[in-house]
C-alpha cells in the first residue's frame, strides 16, 4: 500500500491530508451533533414543568447550567417571560440563528474536500501524462516500461482523489441532513415555548 502511495507522486500527500481532515471533522461533528447534547429530552421536560409552574428564576438558572443549544434558545425566551409573543419569538430566533451557525460549523470543510479531492486527482493525472509524453519525446515508444511511471502516477492519483471525494460527499450530506433535522425540531420546540411564555406587554 505504501509503495502504491509513493508511485502516485507528490500530489498523494495533499490527497491524504484531505482524507484525514475530512474524517476528523466528521467524527467531531458526529460527537457534537448528538441529539442528547443539542436537544436533551430531560432538559425539555424540566424546563417546561418549571415554566408551567411559574418558576421563572429557577428556569433561568437551569438554562444557564446547560450547554445544550436548546437551552440557550429557551433562556432567550424565558428572560422575556410575560412579554408579547412577537418580542419573545424575535429574541429566540436571534439566538437560534447563532446556534444553527454553531451546529453547521466545519461542515462546509468536508463539502470543500469532496470538491477539491477529485481535482487534485485530476491534477495528478495531468502530471503523470506529462511525464509519459516527456519520455516518449526523448526515447520514443520502443520501451513501454519507461512509460509505466507516468501512467501509473496518473491512474493512482485519479483513483485516490475519487476514493477521498466519494466518502467525503456522503459524510457532508449526512451531516447536513442531521443539522436540518435538529433545526426543524428546535423550531417546533421554540414555537411551543413561545406559547407558554407569551403574555400581555408590560
Amino acid at each position: 500500500m505504501y509503495d502504491l502511495f509513493l508511485k502516485g507522486g507528490i500530489l498523494m500527500y495533499p490527497i491524504a491530508f484531505c482524507s484525514i481532515v475530512a474524517l476528523g471533522v466528521f467524527l467531531e461533528r458526529l460527537w457534537s451533533l448528538r441529539k442528547r447534547k443539542v436537544i436533551p429530552q430531560e432538559f425539555l421536560m424540566e424546563i417546561v414543568d418549571m415554566v408551567a409552574k411559574g418558576k421563572i428564576r429557577e428556569a433561568i438558572t437551569y438554562c444557564k447550567r446547560s450547554d445544550a443549544s436548546i437551552a440557550h434558545i429557551a433562556y432567550a425566551g424565558i428572560e422575556n417571560y410575560g412579554k408579547k409573543r412577537e418580542l419573545i419569538k424575535e429574541r429566540m430566533e436571534e439566538v437560534g440563528k447563532r446556534e444553527v451557525a454553531n451546529l453547521e460549523r466545519y461542515i462546509n470543510v468536508i463539502g470543500t474536500i469532496a470538491g477539491v479531492a477529485p481535482l487534485l486527482g485530476l491534477l495528478g493525472t495531468v502530471s503523470g501524462m506529462i511525464k509519459s509524453f516527456n519520455v516518449i519525446s526523448l526515447q520514443g515508444v520502443a520501451d513501454p516500461g519507461s512509460l509505466a511511471g507516468g501512467i501509473s502516477e496518473a491512474l493512482i492519483t485519479t483513483a485516490a482523489g475519487l476514493v477521498v471525494a466519494i466518502p467525503a460527499f456522503v459524510m457532508y450530506r449526512y451531516l447536513r441532513n442531521k443539522v436540518d433535522s435538529l433545526v426543524v425540531e428546535m423550531e417546533e420546540i421554540s414555537v411551543r415555548m413561545v406559547e407558554l411564555l407569551k403574555g400581555e406587554e408590560r
